[in-house]
């Protein structure tokens, strides 16, 4: 199936507008994708028909609702009094918007994302995507909804105590925290993923999880390839996630000053660590298995895209794109495998 030429920049603009008449999530607390997803869409080459055909069936499929009415306006000088309470979206939604029209992009980023950063399970990581997918194409608009979304939901889980990280591997964080005894009793409040990232951080041994990783130059890059591995191995929901998160924390750093960027990689790898039970508490592939995997027979991404493009589930999408985005970076194919796979077009 050919590719359509991108979408003209007024379609993507034009719905943008129109979804943000509606709430960041959607009955009951699930994380609405549409303008990350419509954005995704286009770079991956779909039409401005598939785009608003998207956007009907998204809308009406999830039913997705308005944006909860205004309490009160966010005074600037005590921003953080109502973090994490949902009935404060609009308020949110408006300080930030007004606060990137009078400061700019970057300086709200660095201003008030640092403060943020700890609370990234917000609406399980998507305030960091909407965020994510914002910078990418400097909407000044969506960057300061989604730094609303980030707020209103934000999640808190055990802080940074500045104790000395234990291995420089992310892959071995994840490996102990398989062996910690609190998150083999986990009960979520229900199967949402953020409930299971809360669940995970009210567990006492979970607390000291968050220093374990020891953050240097090549973090980044580490963080990546395991979120890879972990997902080649599973294929899991969750793990798709980390897959998709490694993107979105790669495209927000370079917004932040520098010395915020460790804590970006420190506490979005905190959430991954607090999924292993909802994994299934996995081992991570040999790099033997990993390289056979990486050279098996696959399409390119021209075809994945194709029939991306064409899916209604909007991981699909979020990770064909991420996993193309990855691959272009980092060079690996096994993103490009592990792609045509979720799409079913290999075994």
């Amino acid at each position: 199936m050919a590719l359509s030429p991108r979408t003209e920049p007024d379609t993507v603009d034009e719905l943008l507008v129109e979804v943000r008449l509606f709430s960041a999530e959607f009955p009951v607390l699930l994380a609405n994708h549409l303008p990350m997803i419509i954005v995704a869409l286009d770079r991956l080459g779909a039409s401005s028909e598939r785009l608003r055909e998207y956007f009907e069936t998204y809308r009406t499929t999830n039913g997705l609702v308005p944006t909860p009415p205004p309490v009160a306006p966010i005074q600037r000088d005590r921003w953080t009094d109502a973090l994490g309470d949902r009935t404060r979206e609009y308020d949110y939604r408006a300080f930030f918007e007004a606060e990137v029209r009078r400061i700019g992009i970057d300086s709200a980023i660095q201003t008030y994302l640092p403060t943020l950063i700890p609370g990234i399970g917000a609406s399980a990581t998507h305030g960091m995507m909407r965020t994510a997918y914002g910078l990418m194409r400097m909407d000044p608009t969506e960057v300061g909804t989604a730094l609303g979304y980030w707020s209103t939901t934000y999640l808190s889980m055990p802080r940074a105590t500045g104790a000395t990280p234990i291995t420089d591997d992310p892959g071995q964080v994840l490996a102990r925290a398989c062996g910690l005894a609190d998150l083999h009793q986990i009960e979520a409040e229900t199967d949402l993923l953020w409930h299971n990232i809360r669940a995970a951080g009210e567990k006492p041994d979970f607390a000291p999880v968050v220093d374990w990783l020891e953050i240097g130059p090549d973090t980044g890059r580490r963080l990546a390839a395991t979120s890879l591995a972990l997902f080649a191995a599973t294929m899991d929901f969750s793990a798709l996630h980390a897959l998709t998160g490694s993107h979105w924390i790669r495209l927000i750093g370079p917004h932040l000053d520098e010395a915020d960027r460790p804590a970006l990689q420190r506490y979005f790898w905190q959430i991954i660590a607090s999924l292993v039970p909802k994994i299934g508490f996995p081992s991570l592939p040999s790099a033997e298995q990993l390289d056979e995997w990486r050279h098996l027979p696959a399409p390119g991404w021209p075809e994945i895209a194709a029939v991306a493009t064409q899916s209604d589930d909007e991981h699909d999408i979020s990770l064909v794109f991420s996993a193309r985005e990855e691959e272009a970076v980092y060079g690996d194919r096994l993103y490009r495998v592990v792609a045509a796979r979720r799409m079913g077009l290999i075994a």
